[in-house]
């Protein structure tokens, strides 16, 4: 028994995950890289990334195919919300993910890096776009690929060509309906560019758009995208009603899209990731700027708040990886570059233009908890809802499909 005027011994931190029980994206067998590939394959349109096997994923062929993308739409928040999605939520038992197999985002699932593996059909070590915010190698600065800040020249940051311009040269109709705001911006220049852009402001003149472009050609390709799902779940989290609000909307949106569909036909309706909804407590959000033991021997802390990158002092890359994976202990499967890279976590190849961009260690979300950032991350830090880890409810996405 502990004396009463000694303090008794703090409690010792749960053991370590193995990062090798990590859950790893399917690369090549239902992944949101792998989307695109099957989609132009059924147009009649075969791509090959050279890497690796070819992939076993594959859809049944349509003479006009439209992506619909809902940024924010997971399939685990779906399913717990079939009132109000009823429409959806109807497409589940005859889709593709009927069965219960829904597709996987890459590793982080986080938006700019599903965009890119969806637009280029390539794993994130493949396109580079391996984070939410990346160290820019060769400098002690870190760059947001979401925003594109400070500026990179995307050719040399992302070379590979969009499968929408391989699509296009096969003399496909090829087209994006978006916000008019992304129209030009680098994310788009190198993860969804080819064919024509189409900007619109409201989800309904986008639905009308899409369905109008479809009928624009025999062999028809169009990528639609709606953001305001993710961002009232950042805001105010997936388990509010504002955000079931903006399910409906979405459901409301499926339904007038997949009615106005031209013959011959199939309409794909998908997402970049699912969210969680984290805590006010203390111990749900490990507090990086306040923690001595995890700032020791870090240089840059990069990623997001359920998928760090974390950039070690030159020399300190060990004792860095030995403090994180005790002090996050069975709540993040957390790794050395090493050890992701070779177990896959970034896709069966990682380019080595795109090797210094990963972090000396990376930690990834098993629970519903977040490194957060108050000081230097303070609009991070205050969203409720996050996303970026391996964990089912980040990671996985629907695929429901329409056909005429």
């Amino acid at each position: 028994m502990t004396p009463p005027h000694l303090p008794a011994d703090p409690e010792p931190y749960p053991a370590p995950l193995d990062p090798l029980t990590a859950p790893v994206p399917p690369y090549g067998g239902g992944t949101l890289a792998d989307l695109l590939p099957a989609v132009l394959a059924g147009l009649g349109v075969p791509v090959s990334n050279g890497d690796g096997p070819a992939p076993s994923f594959a859809l049944p062929p349509a003479d006009r195919a439209c992506v619909f993308l809902v940024d924010g739409l997971g399939w685990e928040q779906l399913r717990a919300h079939p009132e109000d999605a009823p429409f959806l939520t109807s497409l589940l038992p005859s889709s593709l993910a009927g069965s219960g197999a829904p597709l996987v985002t890459g590793f982080p699932s986080t938006t700019a890096t599903s965009l890119a593996s969806v637009g280029t059909g390539l794993p994130p070590g493949r396109h580079g776009l391996v984070g939410y915010r990346v160290a820019i190698p060769g400098e002690n600065r870190l760059m947001n690929q979401l925003r594109w800040r400070p500026h990179q020249d995307p050719r040399a940051w992302q070379p590979y060509p969009t499968l929408f311009r391989r699509a296009a040269a096969a003399g496909i109709e090829t087209c994006q309906v978006s916000q008019p705001e992304f129209a030009d911006t680098p994310l788009t220049r190198v993860a969804l560019s080819g064919g024509s852009f189409h900007g619109r402001f409201t989800g309904e003149e986008r639905m009308d758009l899409a369905a109008e472009r479809l009928a624009a050609g025999d062999r028809s390709l169009v990528y639609a995208y709606y953001s305001d799902l993710d961002g009232t779940g950042h805001r105010l989290g997936v388990d509010s009603d504002s955000w079931r609000a903006q399910l409906h909307t979405v459901d409301r949106l499926a339904r007038r899209l997949a009615e106005s569909l031209p013959p011959r036909s199939v309409l794909y309706i998908t997402g970049d990731h699912g969210m969680v909804d984290i805590g006010p407590d203390p111990e749900d959000r490990i507090d990086f700027d306040e923690d001595w033991e995890l700032r020791a021997g870090v240089a840059l802390l990069g990623g997001e708040g359920r998928a760090r990158h974390v950039y070690a002092v030159p020399g300190g890359e060990r004792d860095v990886l030995a403090v994180w994976s005790e002090v996050l202990g069975d709540r993040f499967w957390v790794a050395s570059r090493q050890q992701a890279v070779a177990a896959g976590w970034f896709g069966p190849q990682v380019d080595k233009r795109v090797l210094g961009r990963i972090g000396d260690v990376i930690a990834a979300a098993r629970d519903a908890v977040a490194v957060v950032a108050s000081v230097t991350e303070p609009n991070e830090t205050a969203m409720v809802g996050m996303h970026g880890s391996l964990a089912p409810s980040d990671r996985l996405v629907p695929l429901l499909e329409v056909r005429t």
